[in-house]
């Protein structure tokens, strides 16, 4: 949180610079997240891994309902390299289904797909304690457009740092029959021809809850809060977020080479 609370002051001042304008921030959007996650290890240096969301969003006339209309459909998925316990990467395509934020509006169309092409850079840091550390650096190419009937299709690219933890409860260590928590803050910028004002995309903060089910499941429920910048560069856009996720690790090597594979996402 002290980071959050030294980064909002230095966007401000730089939209001041930039802009000339006040910054203001307003609350747009609740929204509801489930997700799948999905891991398997082929052998010692490479796997699987994919992510599957549904999203919703609040209600046109209810912000605080979370829930009311859909807004993406969303799958990852990419080649996992394992270089050494302390570092990996993926790459692979992605591909979002955006759903019109106007329910029956003609002017919309009611589904916008959305390719991408990511990879990104896990570093894990040694155990301090309970304590395990990460930060991961995740990298999209994005051809995106507005369900705005007839809009043209936008290319950008967006760069992604996202520090997290994972923290067990009851155990030492996280292996079967674990709670754990595990807090998160993740920057996002972008750039592009279309982008000008908001070069800052996002800033989210996910904390939350989860429990190891086995080697093979876990389950992870948190909240989330997002601060973005919109195109005008000095107005800003929040959310809140309830997140419900289920993760799979699974291992088809041969049983004197399997490891334990607990999968705690990404």
């Amino acid at each position: 949180m002290l980071r959050f609370k030294i980064l909002i002051p230095i966007l401000f001042s730089v939209t001041l610079v930039l802009n000339g304008q006040q910054p203001s921030i307003q609350m747009e959007e609740t929204g509801i997240w489930n997700g799948l996650y999905i891991k398997v290890r082929f052998s010692k240096y490479f796997g699987y891994y994919g992510e599957h969301h549904y999203r919703t969003r609040n209600q046109e006339d209810n912000l605080w309902s979370f829930y009311g209309r859909p807004k993406q459909w969303y799958n990852r998925a990419g080649i996992n390299i394992l270089f050494n316990p302390y570092f990996e990467a993926v790459i692979g395509p992605t591909l979002v289904l955006n759903y019109s934020p106007r329910l029956g509006d003609t002017a919309f169309d009611n589904i916008t797909f959305e390719p991408r092409i990511w990879h990104q850079w896990l570093f894990s840091m040694p155990s301090m304690g309970r304590v395990k550390i990460y930060h991961q650096f995740r990298f999209e190419h994005r051809w995106k457009r507005s369900n705005v009937k007839n809009s043209e299709y936008e290319y950008t690219d967006r760069y992604r740092y996202k520090f997290f933890a994972y923290i067990p409860i009851n155990k030492e260590k996280i292996e079967k029959k674990t709670w754990f928590i595990s807090p998160s803050f993740e920057i996002f910028m972008q750039s592009g021809r279309s982008i000008a004002f908001n070069p800052f995309e996002d800033f989210r903060t996910y904390n939350g809850i989860g429990y190891v089910y086995n080697n093979n499941l876990t389950f992870f429920v948190g909240h989330m809060y997002t601060l973005g910048q919109k195109s005008t560069g000095f107005e800003y856009k929040t959310s809140h977020v309830l997140r419900f996720n289920i993760m799979i690790g699974l291992d088809v090597r041969s049983i004197e080479n399997r490891l334990p594979n607990i999968n705690l996402g990404f």
